[in-house]
């Protein structure tokens, strides 16, 4: 079950992907290409939730689904919020910062050393593997981002109620308020349902928590995309 939830995550998440990639290979706006790239990563790290979870766990594979799941794809995600609400310039900058936490991450989380050995049949959590630099990058990567996205989410969809331009530069255009509103409120609610595996991980384990919030999750952003 986890590995067929896993398995499902991975394909709405490439779905969602090549969306956002045809969108930005037609329009070229750069909120589309930072969305895509989180997409990808999304898609990474569930693939290696689905790989792990069907063959069992590995250094490598925990490697690759905390650096692409736990850190990365949340930031880049926030970065689409950044370039839509304050403008391209702030948007340009926020993404120079980002390649480079994505470097760090990349070297820090994929040769950092452990303190544990992974256990094939039992689902890792980064407190038992790695030491703390990791673990710092997952909590300021996903948390400020989830921040960033969940209130930006919510600032535009009041912003667009109250009959004001949802951005802070005045360039969007909206053509659809109410879809736009919907739309928000959804993309919040699916960054809280992905932060929410600890909170069913006391019920349902945590490997079943996070193919559960991952499918959830990815869904009803999905879902939230196009409706706005």
């Amino acid at each position: 079950m986890n590995a067929a939830l896993a398995a499902a995550a991975t394909l709405v998440a490439l779905a969602f992907c090549f969306s956002t990639l045809d969108r930005w290979l037609r329009r070229r706006r750069p909120h589309e290409l930072a969305w895509t790239v989180s997409l990808a990563l999304f898609a990474v790290g569930s693939g290696a939730l689905w790989w792990a979870e069907s063959a069992g766990w590995s250094l490598g594979a925990f490697r690759v689904f905390y650096m692409a799941g736990a850190v990365l794809n949340v930031p880049w995600l926030a970065l689409g919020t950044v370039y839509l609400l304050a403008g391209q310039r702030l948007g340009d900058r926020v993404r120079w910062w980002l390649v480079f936490l994505s470097g760090l991450t990349v070297g820090v989380v994929g040769f950092s050393p452990t303190k544990a050995a992974v256990v094939p049949d039992e689902f890792p959590t980064g407190k038992e593997v790695f030491g703390v630099a990791p673990r710092v990058l997952a909590a300021v990567g996903s948390g400020v981002a989830a921040v960033v996205i969940i209130a930006g989410a919510l600032w535009s969809a009041w912003r667009v109620l109250r009959h004001r331009n949802p951005s802070l530069d005045g360039q969007r255009t909206v053509a659809a308020p109410g879809r736009l509103v919907a739309g928000n409120v959804l993309i919040a609610t699916g960054t809280l349902v992905l932060s929410g595996s600890g909170t069913l991980a006391g019920r349902l384990g945590e490997d079943r928590a996070f193919a559960v919030t991952l499918l959830v999750g990815i869904v009803i952003l999905f879902v939230g995309f196009l409706v706005a």
